[in-house]
């Protein structure tokens, strides 16, 4: 391998945090780097992937590797979710692998779900118990979807589908047939038996991910090691290797993504990360070592605000910068 890249969380996410004195020397020492075009279509993700049309079809994309059955429909996730009310409206606290979901759940929770979404048009399935699918009509329209990450802990209120955009029928349609499903779903006995076991009830369901299989995928990189199951359903789009992320930088890291060790190019999501000691530890030390013993070339840290600094083993020369006082200096 000759270059990696690390996906890393906006700068902001870890700046209140003490940079490791070594690390803040070799940031210091590297190549800084921006992405103008940051902030626009698919920012970050966009830099790993280039999907044409510039969106990001997370239903079609699961469902392809889910059932192999995505070309020729449009697709929505509808994944089960459990919301709590709260004095100040309803909060999202689980959804999807979070639930522990059994086959026998989704089976008693489907039967009662199917009738109302075969009315609507549009049917649900489950081929994986925590990714649950609703097919789109030909020439069907909708309205913006929130994917659940980004609403995880908040009101749903603020992220019903349509919300943050307009008042279309499309989103008042959407936002009824939700309804529908919450009570369903609320008055379904399985609830009160997955309560009686001290599991979260699916009183919900998450509606995200719209749209068709994209007409091309690429990537420039040859392996892509991450557990988030929207990039790792579109990676696969692009024909690379996929694997789960490992827990820490190792010299060889492509055997752990079952890779050709001719492979040059691999990237890890870390996006997830918020201890800038343990990513040190883990990650950049191990790594920095690779580094200046010659068998990496190249290392990108990536950050989700669009900056990069860039590691390559000459820059232990460049001692007269001085250490970073923080990650966004």
């Amino acid at each position: 391998m000759t270059s990696t890249t690390l996906l890393l969380p906006a700068r902001a996410r870890l700046a209140q945090q003490r940079l490791p004195p070594a690390l803040a020397v070799r940031l210091a020492r590297a190549e800084r780097a921006f992405d103008a075009t940051h902030g626009h279509g698919l920012g970050q993700l966009g830099r790993v992937l280039d999907v044409l049309p510039r969106t990001w079809p997370v239903a079609a994309a699961t469902r392809q590797r889910d059932a192999g059955d995505a070309v020729g429909a449009a697709w929505l996730r509808a994944d089960p979710a459990y919301v709590r009310p709260d004095i100040n409206g309803a909060r999202l606290l689980a959804h999807g692998p979070a639930l522990a979901l059994d086959l026998a759940d989704v089976d008693a929770f489907l039967s009662a779900l199917r009738p109302l979404f075969g009315d609507a048009g549009v049917p649900i399935d489950a081929p994986d118990p925590s990714r649950w699918y609703l097919r789109l009509p030909a020439g069907a329209k909708w309205p913006a979807f929130v994917p659940p990450d980004m609403a995880l802990g908040d009101d749903v209120f603020d992220h019903l589908p349509g919300a943050s955009a307009d008042q279309s029928g499309e989103g008042r349609r959407w936002r009824a047939l939700l309804s529908e499903a919450q009570v369903v779903l609320h008055n379904h006995p399985c609830n009160a038996e997955r309560l009686a076991k001290g599991l979260a009830p699916v009183n919900s369901l998450w509606f995200w991910g719209a749209g068709v299989l994209p007409g091309s995928v690429r990537t420039a990189y040859t392996s892509i090691a991450t557990d988030d199951d929207a990039l790792e359903a579109m990676a696969l789009l692009a024909d690379v290797a996929t694997a789960a992320l490992p827990t820490g930088w190792s010299s060889t890291p492509l055997v752990n993504l079952g890779s050709s060790a001719n492979a040059d190019s691999a990237l890890f999501d870390l996006r997830h990360v918020r201890d800038l000691a343990a990513l040190e530890r883990d990650w950049l030390a191990p790594l920095h070592a690779d580094l200046q013993a010659g068998r990496l070339q190249r290392a990108t840290l990536d950050f989700a605000d669009g900056h990069a600094f860039v590691l390559t083993p000459g820059q232990r020369w460049r001692f007269w910068r001085r250490a970073l006082g923080s990650l966004e200096a």
